[in-house]
């Protein structure tokens, strides 16, 4: 799959051009916001060529791998035997928890986790009390009260998150938590922006943006389980 033309854009775009890309498409094929063009797999695969985008370190990863594949193919041929042997014992003990492993989990990991399901678990029950009428003025100042808490957790997670180095074995588990905090952030803005224009489509973008964090939380979640099998 070519992320770039997913997004219907060049490989030269800015952030700027991937995130107006990503948000027009969004708007044209998500089918809660365009019942006749709406396409769920499409949208499946436009969320994922802007989570492999619109991160610098992502999107400089999927460009090696997209554009090297050729001869890493090569390269594997010519590989020596060795490249094939099991891993190492340093290999093996660097999954084995450690101080720092637990140290990043207990200061980073499950703080981070905890406002970010403050966030999100509570977007549901302020969506719904703001459609009673999005245009009153009580109901509207409450939604905003919520955003403005929900900014200054995320500010306080995303700190706390570059506190600490990321340990090699929940490598994983960070970068899924790095992707949620940046859809997070997104969605807010979508969010807020409604608040200005009273524009319903910032509403469905920033909920499908919630989605796509959600999703990325559980993830980050079954990750570290799948760490902890491993030990």
């Amino acid at each position: 799959m070519n992320h770039y033309q997913t997004l219907e854009i060049r490989p030269t775009a800015t952030a700027e051009d991937i995130r107006q890309a990503y948000r027009r498409l969004v708007k044209q094929f998500h089918p809660d916001l365009n019942p006749e063009l709406g396409d769920r797999d499409r949208i499946i695969n436009i969320n994922l060529a802007y989570e492999a985008l619109s991160d610098p370190a992502a999107r400089r990863h999927y460009d090696r791998q997209f554009y090297d594949r050729s001869s890493t193919s090569r390269h594997r041929k010519t590989s020596p035997r060795s490249s094939k042997n099991p891993a190492t014992s340093s290999d093996r003990s660097h999954r084995n928890p450690d101080i720092h492993w637990q140290q990043w989990l207990k200061q980073v990991y499950h703080p981070v986790d905890r406002w970010l399901g403050q966030i999100i678990d509570a977007i549901g029950t302020e969506i719904d009390d703001l459609s009673a009428d999005p245009f009153d003025d009580e109901l509207l100042e409450n939604f905003q009260l919520y955003l403005d808490r929900s900014r200054s957790q995320l500010e306080q997670a995303q700190i706390r998150f570059r506190s600490l180095p990321n340990p090699g074995p929940v490598a994983s588990v960070a970068a899924h938590l790095y992707y949620c905090l940046d859809r997070i952030g997104d969605g807010l803005d979508e969010f807020n922006w409604f608040t200005q224009n009273y524009d319903d489509r910032y509403l469905h973008t920033g909920l499908e943006l919630f989605r796509i964090a959600s999703r990325l939380r559980d993830e980050a979640q079954i990750a570290l389980q799948e760490i902890y099998s491993e030990v």
